[in-house]
């Protein structure tokens, strides 16, 4: 048993093992590299231990736990966090015991270590309202806010995760077919069309004749030097707008408003407007159906609007307040045109 063949290890899980053997995604594997840095700043500012110095016979179970409860109580990290921290070495720890037989003791105490338990928070998403008042905010004589509208529309009309927006290339948008569609890889490495409707093309296609020289492989968002869009990037742009419109909008944008809300709006105003939960999962990318439920479970206006339609039959001719009609997508964005 070498004294300090971890590095080794540690190289041919991330090189071989996740890539090559288990075709985990570029965002996986760069989740786990973030857990592995994370750990070995852990053990250089509270073990004193350099990563370079750290071995097995150091890295022991108690030094996992302390490392977790590291992550709580000074990262401020949410369960979920530390548990996802805590699966990436426990992966790491069964290719160990794939390859070396001598470490079983080691890593069956740190497999061992069980994944905390945590209350799973239902999905949050904003109101037609609140988005009306989001698009409201670029400045569309600006071509930075021609951009910024563009992405904020794409991202709310595809339901699409940040990652995946930050990697559109031109190539992955099809502007001659109707309708108009983008090609987007997903999580598990699945590729997946979305149709976008026709005002948010309108913009799109606004911003990109506003561009030069794009090429099949250039990057549909970019910053002001051309590079691509980095996910902290999209959302610093989005966290801008949703600033302005709380300001002007007091009472409003009372959650806190990320990419993610975003995907979870364009999901429950699909469903309160009566899309099947099957093309919603299409949709989003899910895996399993199961997963998109959360959102009607999430959404007290979908449960009102369900008990409302199953009372009619008893409420009969009685008096009923008027309700306003609601506008749809399209009617909204109609107005953003250039």
């Amino acid at each position: 048993m070498k004294a300090n063949d971890f590095p080794s290890y540690v190289t041919n899980f991330f090189s071989k093992y996740l890539t090559l053997q288990c075709g985990m995604s570029t965002n996986t594997v760069a989740s786990y590299s973030d857990s592995f840095l994370l750990l070995f700043h852990y053990c250089r500012e509270q073990k004193g231990i350099d990563p370079e110095k750290l071995t097995f016979e150091k890295l022991t179970r108690q030094l996992v736990l302390d490392f977790c409860l590291w992550l709580e109580d000074v990262r401020h990290s949410s369960i979920r966090t530390r548990n996802l921290r805590l699966t990436a070495l426990q992966s790491f720890f069964r290719f160990v015991l794939t390859q070396s037989p001598e470490y079983a003791a080691l890593c069956a105490s740190i497999l061992s270590i069980p994944q905390k338990a945590f209350v799973k928070k239902l999905p949050m998403h904003l109101s037609e309202q609140e988005m009306e008042m989001l698009f409201l905010q670029p400045d569309t004589h600006t071509t930075r806010g021609i951009r910024d509208l563009a992405l904020m529309a794409v991202l709310f009309d595809s339901g699409m995760r940040i990652s995946e927006l930050a990697n559109l290339k031109m190539g992955d948008l099809h502007l001659s077919g109707s309708p108009t569609t983008l090609k987007v890889l997903t999580k598990g490495g699945k590729l997946r069309q979305i149709p976008l409707c026709k005002e948010v093309v309108a913009i799109l296609k606004t911003f990109l004749n506003k561009q030069k020289s794009l090429q099949h492989d250039s990057f549909i968002f970019t910053g002001n030097r051309g590079e691509r869009l980095t996910r902290p990037g999209i959302n610093y742009i989005l966290a801008k707008y949703v600033d302005k419109a709380r300001k002007a909008n007091p009472g409003f944008f009372m959650v806190k408003v990320s990419a993610h809300v975003l995907r979870h709006t364009k999901a429950t105003l699909l469903l309160l407007n009566g899309v099947n939960l099957i093309y919603i999962r299409d949709l989003l990318g899910h895996s399993s159906v199961v997963t998109t439920e959360l959102y009607a479970r999430s959404s007290p206006e979908l449960l009102k609007k369900a008990l409302d339609e199953n009372s009619q039959s008893y409420v009969g001719q009685s008096k009923r307040y008027p309700k306003e009609k609601k506008k749809a997508l399209t009617d909204f964005l109609h107005s953003y045109r250039i």
